[in-house]
């Protein structure tokens, strides 16, 4: 296949993943069956984050001509890809690059969400035989000339020990904070909630850390995190919050919390599922030029930053960890 036949079927892709086709759904269903974190507003919501900024037509043309993709690979190389599982297709980008860039994808999938990458990547297959030879589901990666796997701090260690000879981009532990000023309108507020509480703050973009200036006023905030509230009726979700608050009350720690929410003060970027930290800043230009040095935050929040409501809406030119997987690819 040439770029051409690639780049249309991804657009074809794209049209398939927002249709109500019935085998679709069925793999929705039991990718939420598999995993409950997965249940189906946030398998619908990762799907169409995909459709609406992967693959339209404008913005893949768009994609292609900046990095100047070639028409045909005359050199294809065999790409492993560790794909993570936190939320739903996560790891969709990666492949769609390297598929894109007319090299080999040896996928291996998370245990985590092996359903929905597997049917599409059969879809395709369905629709072009040759796809067969440039998607292949592998549960081990061996003989690539070149590997992406992403995974906690702990997995990367062994990532870097056992792909150190190739080349490699391997993606550890990053979260995602939001500067406030205390002058954010309800409607601002009502977004960052969707930047903590979409995907129940699995992701790497989801806003797990606030900053805030002395004296901020916490209760239209908290008001605004009622729009997920509901989220406490998940088993999994309302263990964590009844764990984390129970800590807080043993140990006489002072919080604050909506019932589904918890606002705690603490300086780490890292919060555990239910929790959110905030810390007080004299200076937001102190607070701005500080965050340049941390390599552990992915998206940055706020009036200037990534606009409110926006931090799960990565575009197609937007990589993760700030590492182009794109320029990877065209060098090997």
């Amino acid at each position: 296949m040439n770029l051409q036949d690639r780049s249309d079927l991804l657009i074809r892709l794209g049209e398939y993943m927002q249709s109500a086709d019935e085998g679709w759904e069925a793999a929705k269903r039991r990718a939420g069956s598999e995993n409950s974190w997965f249940i189906p507003e946030f398998v619908e919501l990762a799907v169409q984050n995909i459709a609406d900024n992967f693959l339209q037509p404008a913005q893949l043309t768009s994609f292609i001509a900046k990095y100047n993709i070639q028409q045909e690979n005359n050199i294809p190389r065999k790409v492993g890809v560790v794909l993570a599982g936190n939320i739903p297709l996560v790891g969709f980008h990666d492949v769609m690059c390297i598929f894109l860039s007319g090299h080999q994808a040896i996928i291996k999938p998370s245990s985590k969400d092996p359903i929905l990458i597997k049917h599409l990547i059969q879809k395709l297959t369905e629709w072009k035989a040759e796809v067969a030879d440039l998607l292949v589901l592998q549960d081990m990666l061996k003989n690539c000339d070149a590997y992406i796997a992403t995974g906690s701090n702990n997995t990367s260690r062994y990532f870097d020990y056992y792909f150190e000879k190739y080349p490699h981009i391997i993606r550890r532990n990053r979260t995602s904070v939001a500067l406030l000023t205390g002058n954010e309108t309800p409607a601002e507020l009502e977004k960052l909630a969707d930047d903590i509480c979409q995907f129940f703050g699995l992701g790497c973009r989801n806003v797990t850390k606030l900053f805030v200036p002395k004296n901020y006023d916490f209760i239209p905030l908290l008001g605004a995190l009622n729009k997920y509230s509901y989220l406490i009726n998940h088993n999994k979700y309302k263990n964590n919050y009844d764990h984390n608050l129970a800590m807080h009350i043993l140990n006489n720690q002072y919080y604050m919390t909506n019932g589904s929410v918890l606002l705690i003060e603490n300086s780490a970027s890292f919060s555990p599922i239910s929790q959110v930290h905030y810390e007080f800043y004299e200076s937001l230009d102190a607070v701005e030029k500080d965050l340049k040095t941390h390599t552990d935050i992915q998206c940055v929040v706020g009036n200037g930053h990534t606009p409110f409501g926006e931090a799960q809406c990565p575009t197609v030119d937007t990589f993760a960890d700030g590492v182009n997987t794109m320029e990877f690819l065209l060098t090997l």
